[in-house]
């Protein structure tokens, strides 16, 4: 006790401090282990998600925020002189507020992609969606930001319309492709993950919407990538926009000796055999059979008419379904004809 008499009174206020800011740490680090333990136990029985995505995005900056308010406390017990307090309070309102603004683009985010996963939404990992959103919280959490510090954001605003419209002029087509993106995402005519064809351009599976291109993967896993202002003007046949299911014409050409009905019946049966051995061969609609193109130069031109999943699918379908038939043909005694041609020579 006769030490402590000889100690500073502003001594002591500084050691409270810091252990009030290690204390402050140290809680928000049990905190973080077992209260939010216990609140994801809660929100795994509960059957919305929204709750998950908040747990998570507040996990991360929880131990900053009590840090925050710990130096804030330590600020006031520690008696600092006017000016060191306004400065570590601007500081701590700078670090509240981004990273609560950080969190709040985080969560919408987490949220937007729930939402999206439950109801089959491919707009939510459009990643337009996503920086549109990102962006627009992040501004608004800056101007509160600016206007918590005393900075006036009218004059701000005032130069930003002015200057915009000198950005628009000079940007013309980077504001095209991102209205462009915009535009094609909010009608969900191409989502990511639809199969589509441009017109005299490329094939393939849409991958990612962004703020300037569209990316689009082919069959041969290359990646084209088409400006949005272009995809939006351009016209495009979209293989899953109502529904994935791909109707499939095989041609198969026979000869003329051969009965059409028995040729019919053969097709149809095999192709039955085959459902359940090809995979994404579907069994309704029903496979049927058409006498069509009919008669051909030197074969009678019958259509099998099947369903496959997707568009991707016929391919593999194509291949497995047509060496069925042959086989079956071979079978059935039903002759595939070569080309036939007949040559007049006329002598003079």
């Amino acid at each position: 006790m006769v030490g402590i008499r000889f100690v500073p009174e502003r001594v002591i206020l500084y050691g409270v401090a810091m252990l009030i800011i290690a204390a402050s740490i140290g809680i928000g680090y049990l905190l973080r282990r077992f209260l939010f333990g216990a609140l994801r136990r809660l929100a795994r029985r509960t059957s919305t998600r929204a709750d998950d995505a908040f747990i998570v995005t507040v996990r991360g900056p929880f131990v900053l925020w009590c840090a925050c308010a710990g130096i804030y406390a330590a600020t006031r017990i520690a008696l600092l002189p006017a000016e060191v307090t306004k400065v570590t309070d601007k500081v701590l309102l700078v670090l509240v507020i981004g990273s609560v603004t950080l969190a709040l683009a985080q969560l919408a985010l987490n949220l937007i992609r729930q939402s999206g996963a439950s109801r089959g939404s491919a707009v939510a990992y459009v990643g337009l969606t996503q920086t549109t959103v990102r962006a627009s919280i992040i501004v608004i959490g800056a101007l509160v930001l600016l206007n918590s510090l005393g900075i006036s954001i009218t004059p701000m605003l005032t130069a930003l319309g002015i200057g915009g419209l000198a950005v628009a002029l000079a940007l013309q087509n980077t504001l095209a492709n991102t209205f462009a993106g915009i535009y094609i995402t909010l009608s969900r005519h191409i989502r990511p993950g639809d199969y589509v064809r441009l017109e005299n351009g490329p094939e393939g599976i849409v991958t990612d919407i962004t703020w300037r291109a569209t990316t689009i993967r082919t069959i041969r896993n290359n990646i084209v990538i088409v400006p949005n202002d272009k995809l939006a003007q351009s016209i495009v046949t979209n293989y899953h926009l109502r529904e994935e299911r791909h109707r499939l014409d095989i041609p198969v050409g026979v000869s003329y000796s051969s009965d059409p009905e028995h040729v019919e019946a053969v097709l149809v049966d095999e192709t039955r055999k085959a459902i359940g051995v090809v995979p994404n061969l579907l069994d309704e609609p029903a496979p049927y059979v058409l006498f069509m193109p009919g008669f051909g130069g030197y074969s009678l031109d019958f259509t099998l008419v099947v369903h496959v999943r997707s568009y991707t699918d016929q391919f593999d379908v194509q291949h497995r379904l047509r060496k069925f038939i042959f086989a079956r043909f071979r079978a059935e005694g039903i002759e595939i004809p070569f080309p036939i041609r007949t040559v007049h020579l006329r002598q003079e």
